[in-house]
């Protein structure tokens, strides 16, 4: 059975009506918009071009400002634009394109942070097998399975909000797709839905930051111990 869709676009309710306001924020947007542009580029053409910058640490890095880098392009140009030109609206699927845009950069990039954390801990706390552990297969392998965390919660999110019936109004109290102020709009009862949603992100991010500090916890305890080590020496 199809899903009852009486709504082809959204209205963004936006960050202003003030059209002063709207053309001091284009201001203030457009500068950090190029800024992380420009700085996530020149680290990502640093490392590649570098002979020195090779090692997994640096591939990593390079890696986390790129996809920095077209997660800030996925929101950021259209919101920059609106404010220019006074436009708020969006078209369903551009809307569904921007959210799976979203979480699957987000998930990537969080995930990615976790395989960073294991690379400083295999570093400092095994760094007579480095190379053999973080050779390059595996490090590509760890980039892949970053990207394949970020695609299924993407995946997930966006699969459950699309068959959702959206039947009126079509103003969305956000300055972007978001989720939770698209479930808002959805002319069902979405109490389970977005229990199920929180529960996908949530746990998601919850259980990564958890490994995170877990991660940090253990290589500052070997910084300890090594410290500890050196001054009894």
């Amino acid at each position: 059975m199809e899903p009852r869709r009486n709504v082809t676009y959204f209205i963004l309710s936006g960050l202003t009506q003030n059209p002063k306001e709207q053309k001091v924020l284009f201001v203030l947007f457009l500068f950090f918009y190029v800024f992380t542009v420009v700085g996530n580029l020149l680290i990502v053409a640093t490392v590649a071009v570098s002979k020195t910058l090779n090692s997994p640490m640096y591939f990593f890095l390079a890696s986390l400002s790129f996809i920095d880098l077209v997660y800030s392009s996925s929101a950021s140009p259209r919101l920059i634009s609106d404010l220019f030109f006074g436009e708020n609206t969006i078209s369903f699927e551009s809307c569904m394109t921007q959210l799976f845009t979203e979480h699957f950069l987000g998930g990537s990039e969080i995930s990615l942070l976790l395989v960073m954390a294991y690379d400083r801990y295999v570093a400092i706390c095994k760094p007579l097998h480095y190379l053999v552990i973080m050779r390059q297969r595996v490090c590509v392998a760890l980039l892949l399975a970053s990207c394949v965390g970020g695609f299924l919660h993407s995946i997930i999110q966006v699969g459950t909000v699309y068959g959702l019936p959206f039947c009126g109004p079509n103003v969305i109290d956000h300055f972007m797709c978001d989720m939770f102020p698209l479930l808002k709009l959805v002319c069902t009862d979405i109490f389970v839905i977005g229990i199920l949603e929180v529960a996908n992100g949530g746990l998601m991010c919850t259980l990564l930051f958890l490994l995170l500090l877990v991660s940090y916890g253990v290589i500052l305890r070997s910084l300890k111990n090594l410290n500890l080590a050196v001054y009894i020496l």
